[in-house]
């Protein structure tokens, strides 16, 4: 795909962009024309759908058989995972022909005005003839096919159908609008995602009288799709990162806990770490096609200068650019034109450029949905790479983990959980070779062979003779919104009072909680844990002695 008319709304449905500064969704002002009667009372293609073939990969044919075999055991909304890259609107069209043989009436779902057009191209090259409801330019409503914009949907009502799918099923559970379409739905539905790891996808609600996703068929996994050459694998570096300590944490689109637009823009706009952008590419991925994802659109313009300042062609995208603009500067990065694109989040659904080798992960995050639409820009195979680079100056992956590696598959039923009741990860999570920066989960780095040896005592010996070391600095104190949202988590799932925060996040700073967000996190971690613990301990004692006085 491309990405030639991509709005600037990312969450179509929440008013809240992607590009943190606030952009409109231009449907009625900024959509492709189309020259097709609106008439409605024309007879459907016929044949539509069967004239070209559509061949499906080994993993894809399994995933369309399991799909039709949950449909026809009864599930009727199922999610289809298939990580970005692995042909999910293949899998889509299948489904589609699929059903226009039987002589049914599908409609697709999608969350952006741009992805409309595109998903239209790839239908009419698979020779599927079909509709747009989508705004102004709805045409030929009588089609068996459909393709229609979750922001038309939502004021005028879902087009009456057999089946529904919806691209970038992600999004659904934090959208009133999807669920409300959904709901409206009298026939089976679909969800494509590469990445279901959103809240609240298989929770219960009444409308639905069950689950908003009963069930998920899982194509393929990254690692999978690796191992069989349909993605690259990736090395990652990760040279600086900002001071993320005292950045807030909100609810994002997709229910979880990430930090605030805002506060991570000002944390990774530092003259700094964006000269340590350029320095860190300039050594690693110099001559390389480049994506770039940054916190904000000032700090996005901001490495596209220091770039251009080096000599390096770079230019910035956003959502208020115009369509032939965005279209041209597209065009020169995949020309070679312009080495490395900058944007904040237009790029990281919906744009296709297999050649994309570099990514400068500049975008603090805590989003696994986030990061994996990110980081799939630079996945997709290509004859110039034989694998990808991610320059991670955000602490992403060591929060995270890498991109490639096997997360835990399943949908998110709402319910709270206990503090250590989330599913371990297999592999303890990567870190930074303090030689070459190279992330790694072995001990020993396997690009440069440094082995950091384990320091015994604060003293070493040096030239026959003792020389003592500065002690060690006090371990940092926790974020004060990240202490606070552990312990409202805690307080919500114990059923403590509101008080009992308030106390406990008093015993660890010092001061009472002042200025901070009321968001709870999405579990308590062992630092937290322990220190509750080191409380119950301390207060037992106490109690104890004081008995003994008594």
């Amino acid at each position: 795909m491309n990405l030639e008319h991509t709005s600037c709304t990312h969450r179509a449905t929440n008013g809240a962009p992607d590009e943190h500064e606030s952009c409109t969704d231009r449907a009625t002002t900024r959509e492709p024309s189309h020259s097709h009667s609106h008439s409605t009372t024309k007879t459907p293609s016929q044949g539509s759908g069967l004239s070209a073939s559509l061949t499906l990969r080994p993993y894809q044919s399994q995933a369309i058989q399991n799909l039709r075999a949950g449909l026809a055991g009864g599930v009727v909304r199922e999610m289809l995972y298939s990580p970005t890259g692995s042909g999910k609107t293949e899998m889509g069209m299948a489904l589609i022909k699929g059903a226009i043989a039987k002589r049914k009436r599908v409609a697709f779902l999608c969350n952006r005005i741009g992805l409309v057009e595109q998903t239209s191209k790839r239908f009419l090259r698979a020779g599927i003839a079909h509709g747009i409801v989508q705004g102004q330019n709805t045409t030929r409503v009588y089609e068996r096919v459909l393709i229609v914009s979750i922001q038309t949907a939502a004021r005028r009502g879902l087009p009456e159908c057999d089946l529904l799918i919806i691209d970038e099923a992600h999004g659904v559970a934090g959208s009133k609008d999807y669920r409300r379409v959904m709901a409206s739905a009298k026939c089976p539905v679909v969800g494509l995602s590469a990445t279901p790891f959103a809240k609240g996808l298989g929770k219960h609600y009444d409308e639905f009288g069950g689950a908003l996703f009963q069930s998920m068929v899982i194509a393929a996994t990254i690692p999978d799709l690796i191992a069989d050459g349909y993605l690259v694998d990736v090395d990652v570096y990760a040279p600086s990162e900002p001071d993320m300590s005292e950045v807030r944490q909100t609810r994002n689109a997709y229910g979880e806990a990430d930090f605030s637009d805002a506060d991570a823009g000002r944390a990774a706009d530092k003259p700094q770490l964006v000269g340590d952008i350029v320095t860190h590419w300039m050594r690693l991925a110099r001559g390389t096609p480049t994506v770039c994802f940054a916190s904000s659109i000032a700090h996005s313009k901001h490495i596209v200068e220091s770039f251009l300042a080096a000599g390096i062609a770079a230019e910035h995208i956003d959502c208020y650019a115009e369509e032939d603009e965005r279209a041209a500067i597209l065009k020169r990065v995949e020309s070679g034109e312009t080495l490395i694109v900058s944007n904040v989040g237009i790029l990281a659904e919906g744009w296709d450029f297999p050649a994309c080798r570099t990514m400068i992960l500049a975008r603090p995050t805590r989003s696994l949905t986030r990061y994996i639409q990110m980081a799939g820009r630079v996945l997709r195979p290509h004859h110039s790479k034989v694998r990808a680079l991610i320059l991670d100056h955000s602490g992403t992956v060591s929060r995270l983990g890498f991109p490639t590696d096997d997360f835990p598959l399943e949908l998110d039923d709402g319910i709270p959980r206990a503090a250590g009741a989330t599913k371990e990860r297999e592999a303890a999570l990567p870190k930074a070779c303090p030689s070459c920066s190279y992330m790694k989960a072995a001990h020993k780095c396997p690009v440069c062979g440094f082995a950091p040896e384990k320091q015994a005592a604060a003293v070493a010996v040096k030239a026959g003779e003792l020389v003592k070391m500065d002690k060690r600095p006090a371990a940092a104190k926790m974020g004060k919104q990240d202490l606070y949202s552990q312990l409202l988590y805690l307080a919500e799932y114990q059923g403590y009072q509101a008080g009992w925060v308030a106390h406990k996040y008093r015993e660890y700073h010092g001061v009472w909680p002042r200025g901070l967000d009321r968001v709870a996190a999405d579990g308590a971690s062992k630092e937290v844990m322990a220190f509750l613990k080191h409380l119950k301990i301390k207060n037992a004692k106490a109690k104890e002695a004081s008995d003994a006085r008594a």
